[in-house]
């Protein structure tokens, strides 16, 4: 089935991508091997999580990529100092000297103990590797403080905008109270010129033809009415 994802690239992604990257680079790993890996967890292909690296995450890490490129030169190196042959020692001849009478009737217990020190003795750690973990335990703690510095900034922002939206919510709002004064306003004015117009109109029907009538003696006189 072909690996396809149409969402976007969370900040755990990204966090979860360039932890891969940069531990295949200790390792002595390949890029590719790290994106393939990615890829299965993501559900996406290595394809998508190459050019994520090299086009988003990768700027944000640079100095954790040159980290983990001296870590693998020095483990490398390490590597090699262990695999050169040591120079042979002269073994001494064993001389077997009659054995006391104490030593002769040493217990059982005690003979034990020495054998179980000196298999501890010989399987102790050696100083290359102790340095190789604690170089690895450095570079986890710096990659750590990155990482929480950046959710930090990121804390940081989203409160930023959650104040921006909160003063755009209080703007949208006085605007909504000035909008339906504005219409109640603008209802009254309505009104108070329909019940102007019906008076000039009932001023107007009052308004009559005036009627004249004619005596006797031919003066017009008005009819009053």
């Amino acid at each position: 089935m072909v690996k396809v994802r149409q969402d976007a690239w969370s900040h755990e992604d990204d966090l979860l991508l360039a932890e891969t990257v940069l531990r295949h680079i200790r390792e002595g790993s390949t890029q590719l091997n790290a994106f393939e890996e990615v890829g299965d967890q993501l559900n996406r292909t290595a394809a998508a999580c190459g050019f994520r690296w090299n086009a988003e995450v990768r700027k944000n890490y640079e100095k954790a990529v040159d980290l983990a490129k001296r870590q693998r030169k020095q483990r490398k190196k390490a590597q090699q100092q262990q695999r050169k042959p040591q120079p042979r020692r002269t073994v001494q001849p064993e001389v077997n000297l009659p054995m006391t009478v104490e030593e002769t009737t040493m217990p059982v217990e005690e003979t034990a103990m020495q054998v179980q020190t000196n298999e501890v003795s010989t399987s102790a750690p050696s100083i290359d590797s102790i340095i190789h973990q604690l170089h690895q335990l450095k570079t986890s703690n710096q990659v750590n403080e990155q990482i929480n510095s950046e959710l930090e900034a990121l804390k940081h922002e989203n409160d930023e905008v959650r104040n921006e939206n909160e003063q755009l919510k209080a703007k949208v709002e006085e605007m909504s109270q000035q909008y339906a004064s504005l219409q109640e306003d603008y209802q009254t004015f309505i009104n108070i010129m329909d019940r102007a117009r019906k008076m000039m109109v009932f001023d107007e029907d009052e308004v009559t033809t005036p009627s004249f009538k004619m005596e006797k003696n031919g003066n017009l006189q008005q009819i009053a009415k």
